[in-house]
């Protein structure tokens, strides 16, 4: 009997619970068997997901396929539906113990082939499950998941269920026993960060944590992942300002530029809000970064909408960009807007997006040559700066350890020192 192998498709969060799994199903000793983690995030997600399936059928004719995340959640039916699956899991199920006790104890395959409950009654998420996961530099800690907000593009609060926080105690414990292993970074993610607290009492902002975090945990470097920087609050303002171990990197989720197709996306925030947030940001933290999500082609989106989007970049100075052209999703209401963008014209704007992108990316390398930066090692001859830069050494380097290096060159995307 071999150990299960794990496929992971789609974003962070999503192999974090991967690393979960591992450990269940070890725990429970499920042998034999693929487990295939799905995103949903887009229709091509999905179509990819089948595509992986079938591959690992091909490849493991034997084995067990299990099927979950947030494809699974979603859609069980589709995947209940193809003769290469054996099992479909929900996202709540695949984080209890029980469910891979099951699983290991059925080798007839008898078990409920669809095991997937209604996400939206889950009330707690499985932050506590792992100590974090990574390179030997850096660690992830999962402190969020689900969201309560319904973008109109957006299917994942299907898959992920209503958003849910798990305590600060847990997760300073966490850090705690990571920073004793030697990790120098901790990355907070979930799927709606900035959320994190509201269901929980008193209602503590996501500031309140970094700030607790900070204060109770010897941890060097302490980094946040995607936010929404209408839902900022104060106490993270104050980290900006005053924390040098909160890296000066923030990744936004801004989806678009134009007023009214951030209102038909039912977003919650207008352009002048995101600029005025990286101004006031960059005025605290003057060697702040940002990334950004940005959908090029959203249904009804003009040249003169796109144009507000392009003029974004310059205007908030991101720097790091993730370009998503619109795919249509079956279930959302964007889907159903009559006023669909045509894929030629979605893929023309979202190539001169990502070459904005690209010219943010030189103007950043450029400026950083001659700087002193402290990197963060994940391997003998790269590390990242604060920004989250790459850099290239020359001569090896100790891996995990943070480096002082002064910048030398740029050589294509990574600066050199």
């Amino acid at each position: 009997m071999s150990a299960p192998r794990f496929a992971t498709l789609g974003c962070r969060l999503n192999s974090y619970e991967t690393e979960a799994m591992k450990e269940l199903a070890g725990a429970a000793g499920l042998s034999d068997a693929v487990v295939v983690n799905t995103c949903a995030v887009t229709a091509e997600a999905v179509r990819k997901a089948r595509q992986e399936i079938r591959k690992l059928r091909r490849e493991n004719p034997r084995a067990r396929i299990i099927v979950t995340g947030c494809a699974a959640q979603t859609e069980p039916e589709t995947f209940a539906a193809m003769a290469e699956v054996d099992q479909v899991i929900g996202n709540s199920e695949k984080m209890r113990p029980e469910t891979w006790a099951g699983l290991a104890a059925d080798f007839t395959g008898e078990t409920e082939r669809v095991q997937v409950d209604d996400i939206m009654s889950v009330t707690e998420t499985a932050g506590h499950l792992i100590d974090g996961f990574g390179t030997r530099s850096r660690a992830y800690v999962q402190v969020q998941n689900g969201c309560d907000h319904r973008c109109t593009f957006c299917i994942i609060p299907y898959g992920r269920g209503n958003s849910r926080s798990v305590p600060a105690g847990v997760v300073v414990d966490q850090i705690k026993r990571l920073v004793d292993k030697g990790y120098n970074e901790v990355v907070l993610t979930g799927v709606d960060l900035t959320s994190w607290g509201a269901d929980m009492p008193g209602q503590p902002r996501l500031g309140d944590l970094v700030m607790r975090i900070l204060k109770l945990t010897d941890v060097p470097r302490l980094r946040i992942s995607s936010i929404d920087s209408i839902e900022v609050d104060d106490a993270l303002m104050q980290a900006i300002a005053c924390e040098p171990r909160l890296m000066p990197h923030l990744h936004l989720s801004l989806q678009h530029g134009d007023d009214l197709i951030l209102k038909r996306m039912k977003r919650r925030h207008l352009r002048d809000d995101a600029i005025r947030f990286t101004e006031e940001a960059r005025k605290l933290r003057p060697d702040m970064t940002f990334g950004a999500d940005i959908i090029a082609g959203f249904p009804t989106e003009t040249d003169a909408h796109f144009e507000n989007s392009l003029r974004l970049v310059q205007e908030c100075d991101l720097t790091w960009l993730h370009v998503f052209p619109y795919s249509r999703r079956e279930g959302t209401p964007a889907a159903k807007i009559p006023s669909q963008v045509p894929g030629p014209v979605i893929r023309k704007r979202a190539a001169r997006l990502r070459a904005a992108g690209e010219d943010q990316v030189s103007a950043h390398l450029a400026a950083q040559v001659g700087r002193l930066h402290q990197v963060l090692m994940e391997s003998p001859y790269m590390g990242r700066t604060e920004q989250f830069t790459e850099v290239r050494f020359d001569t090896a380097q100790t891996e995990g350890a943070i480096v002082p290096a002064r910048i030398s060159a740029v050589s294509g995307t990574q600066l050199v020192a």
